[in-house]
């Protein structure tokens, strides 16, 4: 970032619009749909109140920007006031716990394993399309759960219309899903997949067999992970390992990965001397094959925006630019899939991008002022500045704090992105060459080998996972230690 560039003052216009978007649709979503229009009422009112007191002198210009994010935000409150009553108002509502049901669905993720004693079972989102009881028969919409036996279920992928029978609970969540349904049994009918899902699919399973097929023991499933998400592979193990080290986020589709696979393609560009339109349109299909393999589901399109937007903080430098993109993009998510205002991974998201934009870059050149080489003072900044600002929100969604995570996550810095486009090419081949694809994989056995020995040594260190409260407190103490040192350091910094 250049000195020009740092002495700029921060486009803070959007900000506020996107906070009181954010803080509408979560509010409508907890308080119900009563609370929501009050909130739109109060957010209208403060709207007109603005323009009546701010509309002239000075302060003008000002009022109309907050003017503006107030009536966004009514019209916000009001959207997922229709959405919560709806969702509170829903047929299956009426149905008493237990009740059997007849249910046509569309799944909208893949069949997932949950970690439990007793049966294997699986986990599944879906589009409610229809269901029926002995009273009668009710074509409605809706998000449900489908927590089924694995038989039948384990291979199904999104965008089937299955039919099954099962036993209607209360949602898992309160995030806009009506139920949740019980599926003891195999699916009455299963439709066949898309053909855009059925490539997917196939190119996720070759890329897995391919995984085991070249690389031994967990190396084999963690690579799918690292790449598109997929830890169907992947030992309990190392999964505990990850988490502990602070690591877990790697085997998650995130804005990472496609700020890495984007990044590489940008290096392409420029080493073919190509202009800047082959470019936006070779990032553009890159992007688009990345969302189908990774199955276009509301978190892997939030991924992409975000990591869109951090490339866009890395590459130019203008933070400028960077933070009303993020703004924007907060909006767009949260007015065409409203339930991610309740989803950690998007906060997470949220938060890390917006410490990569705001922290990173000073803390980054206050290193290099004490002589620092620009790499490792970039990697600190990075990995420092996202730890501190999603440390909160990690208390409080697991109620734990991993102390070894800066460290670990510097550590391997180094291989991530090597293993992400590594990994990424032994997906392409696997759909074409499988040998190809076989000794692309190979190579990225060392680097895979550095990631589990630094997830396994980290998770061993003595008082690497502190638990604290979970929910608010939990966030609270974490948040309480930023907060006086951001003090102090203003205080320090003004003159005597």
């Amino acid at each position: 970032m250049t000195e020009r560039e740092a002495s700029k003052p921060l486009d803070m216009r959007l900000v506020p619009s996107a906070g009181f978007c954010w803080a509408a649709t979560l509010f409508g979503i907890q308080a119900g749909w009563i609370a929501a229009v009050w909130l739109a009422a109060a957010f209208g009112c403060g709207c007109l109140v603005v323009i009546a007191v701010l509309r002239r002198g000075a302060l003008a210009r000002i009022g109309a920007g907050l003017a503006a994010a107030l009536a966004l935000g009514a019209g916000f409150a009001a959207a997922i006031a229709v959405r919560a009553h709806a969702s509170q108002t829903h047929p299956l509502h009426g149905l008493a716990d237990g009740a059997q049901v007849n249910a046509t669905v569309v799944l909208t993720t893949d069949p997932a394993a949950l970690s439990a004693s007793g049966p294997q079972q699986v986990i599944v989102a879906a589009r409610l399309e229809q269901f029926s009881t002995a009273r009668g028969t009710w074509t409605v919409g809706g998000a449900v759960t489908v927590l089924a036996t694995a038989r039948g279920w384990e291979s199904l992928l999104p965008g089937q219309r299955v039919e099954f029978r099962g036993s209607v609970r209360a949602p898992r969540h309160n995030d806009l899903s009506v139920a949740t349904i019980r599926a003891p049994d195999p699916p009455l009918t299963v439709a066949p997949p898309s053909f855009v899902q059925r490539i997917a699919g196939s190119a996720r399973a070759k890329f897995a067999e391919v995984s085991t097929t070249a690389l031994p023991g967990a190396a084999g499933g963690l690579l799918p992970g690292l790449v598109v998400g997929d830890t169907s592979n992947l030992p309990d193990a190392v999964r505990a390992d990850f988490k502990a080290a602070g690591l877990s986020h790697l085997t998650a589709v995130s804005g990472a990965n496609v700020a890495i696979l984007l990044g590489a393609m940008l290096l392409v560009v420029r080493g073919l001397t190509l202009g800047p339109k082959a470019g936006v349109a070779l990032s553009a299909v890159v992007l688009a094959l990345f969302v189908v393999l990774a199955r276009p589901s509301p978190s892997v399109l939030r991924a992409a925006v975000m990591g869109s937007v951090g490339l866009l903080a890395l590459v130019t430098g203008r933070r400028k630019q960077a933070l009303p993109a993020l703004s924007t993009a907060v909006v767009l998510l949260l007015a065409f899939y409203p339930a991610l205002a309740v989803d950690f991974g998007f906060a997470l998201s949220v938060v890390a991008t917006a410490g990569l934009i705001l922290i990173a870059p000073s803390w980054a050149d206050k290193l290099r002022d004490r002589g620092w080489p620009r790499a490792p003072a970039e990697a600190v900044a990075v990995a420092t500045a996202a730890y501190v600002v999603t440390a909160p929100i990690v208390a409080g969604m697991s109620g734990t704090v991993s102390v070894v995570a800066i460290g670990a996550n510097l550590l391997v810095a180094v291989v991530v992105a090597p293993l992400t486009v590594v990994g990424a090419v032994a997906a392409v081949a696997a759909m074409v060459w499988t040998p190809l694809a076989v000794f692309v994989a190979q190579t990225a056995g060392p680097l895979l080998w550095w990631l589990l020995w630094v997830a396994d040594r980290a998770a061993a260190m003595p008082g690497a996972v502190v638990s604290v409260p979970d929910g608010l407190v939990g966030a609270g103490l974490c948040t309480a230690p930023v907060v006086v040192l951001a003090l102090w350091r203003i205080a320090a910094s003004k003159p005597p």
